[in-house]
């Protein structure tokens, strides 16, 4: 029997990248203030990654009022997508789509 490809975890985490405390509700994986995350899973809420890398939100993919943000392990380069969470700042994640549009 294979393992559960989503696990929920409600987890309070203080986010490495900016120091906010963030209060997790069991979908919480990213900090809604910077929009940065850790590597520590393979599959959705296991905990399973050793690699315990930064993941940096690199571009935005939809349209509002529901985006999904694609992430890049600072680390070991994997790359992951999440979607924008209800608590997530707006104007994160509008800064984060105008720098991916600016790139040539």
């Amino acid at each position: 029997m294979s393992a559960k490809k989503f696990q929920r975890r409600k987890e309070d985490f203080v986010c490495t990248k900016c120091g906010t405390t963030v209060v997790g509700d069991g979908y919480t994986d990213h900090c809604p203030a910077c929009l940065w995350s850790k590597h520590v899973d393979i599959n959705p809420g296991d905990r399973a990654s050793n690699c315990l890398g930064l993941m940096q939100p690199i571009a935005t993919e939809g349209t509002g009022p529901v985006y999904t943000i694609l992430y890049s392990c600072t680390l070991c380069s994997q790359k992951h997508r999440v979607k924008m969470h209800k608590s997530d700042s707006v104007d994160a994640i509008i800064a984060l789509a105008q720098a991916r549009a600016a790139k040539p």
